[in-house]
């Protein structure tokens, strides 16, 4: 048998119908960038995670960057984060001019260990950015206490967390903004790149939305008054459409072009109204996979925290054999991941911050050591079993 680690193709079976209807409408109406169907894709997502604003981007690391900047981020500020995610998260503060700061992980759950935040904050400190890794999210109220102690800002990376939640509140609302990622291979992907910033500030919400279109018109000259002080006032709006803005050539801002396109906004919507049965079944698949591997001495499964409702993008347990155990799943058709093989602040990229190995044992540990198996929404009992049963006969070699 032959399983993958991650099957596009039988998702897109189950829905293509709605799918292919709703893409060949939006070909046919020539709104292809911004309009209607982007609009109502950010109310509905504002909707369901429970904030006052979402704004559609271009992808998750543009999401990233652009709360940053957004928040004032920027050179001279540090940001406190994990190096156990995904290299985006401390690419985009980097790339906002900022100084990411690594915390160590929790090694049950992989999360940023809230209780050694602090001591790691200094005058420079300007902002906290915790990842839901793996669709459990962090402990978000001590990072939210700690943060109102310091009076610093949180951003929350949920780019794989979504639909995830502490008691009734989601992931995406806990922080000054949220930012998520609609990649393909994301518990609600598109097909194509996608991302979301999420926020209950009016304020955040018109930054992001001048940061996202080159800083110009209406949006940019409201930022820039906001973020410079400078007041500036445009005329009465003049007859436009959402293709041609006579303001669109007005700019107030050094931004970015990240704007969700409308076919992404149609086929995301459509998956919207599965996205909770999807996690729903991300869920048993780990429930089966923790009830089955418990009594493998060897293997440390996952931990989930209590009031925690995690989503499972990633299912990954520990074990000290990590590279053979790969290949032996390979061996067998069986598909895996190891994520990740090198902490962020042992990438090359981030020599110049002068972190050495041993720094953060426990994220350096669990790289050695995590292996992901398939855990998508379509993936079949026999599957799943022949799944556990070569994880177990890697150890009856």
């Amino acid at each position: 048998m032959n399983v993958k680690i991650l099957d596009l193709t039988r998702q897109y079976e189950e829905i293509r119908e709605k799918v292919e209807s709703a893409v060949v409408e939006q070909m046919r109406s020539g709104m292809y960038i911004g309009g209607s169907a982007v609009t109502e894709f950010e109310k509905r997502f504002a909707g369901y995670i429970g904030t006052k604003h979402a704004i559609a981007l271009n992808s998750g690391t543009d999401a990233l960057v652009i709360a940053l900047k957004a928040l004032g981020i920027g050179e001279g500020d540090e940001v406190i984060t994990t190096p156990f995610t995904f290299f985006a998260t401390a690419e985009t503060i980097a790339m906002a001019g900022a100084t990411p700061v690594f915390v160590d992980v929790e090694e049950d759950t992989y999360n940023i260990d809230a209780g050694k935040i602090e001591e790691k904050i200094t005058k420079r400190t300007k902002a906290i950015l915790p990842v839901h890794i793996f669709g459990q999210p962090a402990d978000m109220e001590k990072i939210r206490k700690i943060a109102d102690r310091h009076s610093l800002y949180v951003i929350e990376d949920a780019c794989q967390a979504v639909g995830s939640a502490i008691g009734d509140k989601k992931a995406g609302a806990w922080g000054d903004a949220a930012c998520f990622s609609f990649f393909p291979t994301k518990n609600l992907g598109a097909f194509g790149d996608g991302g979301m910033i999420t926020t209950d500030s009016d304020e955040i919400d018109v930054i992001c939305r001048a940061y996202r279109e080159h800083g110009s018109a209406q949006n940019g000259a409201i930022a820039r008054s906001i973020l410079q002080g400078v007041e500036e006032r445009l005329e009465e709006d003049r007859p436009g459409d959402a293709l041609y803005n006579p303001y669109k050539y007005f700019n107030y801002l050094i931004a970015y072009n990240s704007r969700l396109d409308a076919i992404q906004a149609r086929i995301l919507n459509i998956k919207l109204d599965y996205l909770d049965g999807f996690n729903a079944r991300r869920t048993e698949i780990a429930r089966i996979y923790n009830e089955a591997l418990s009594d493998v001495p060897e293997i440390d499964i996952p931990a989930v925290r209590d009031g925690v409702l995690p989503v499972w993008h990633q299912y990954a347990f520990r074990c000290s054999d990590k590279d053979a155990m790969g290949e032996f799943l390979s061996s067998r058709g069986v598909g895996s991941a190891a994520f990740y093989p090198v902490p962020l602040h042992l990438q090359k990229a981030f020599d110049y911050l002068g972190y050495r190995e041993g720094d953060l044992p426990i994220a350096e540990k669990i790289t050695r050591q995590t292996v992901c198996l398939p855990v998508f929404p379509e993936l079949t009992q026999d599957e799943q079993a022949y799944v556990i049963s070569s994880v177990k006969d890697f150890y009856k070699r």
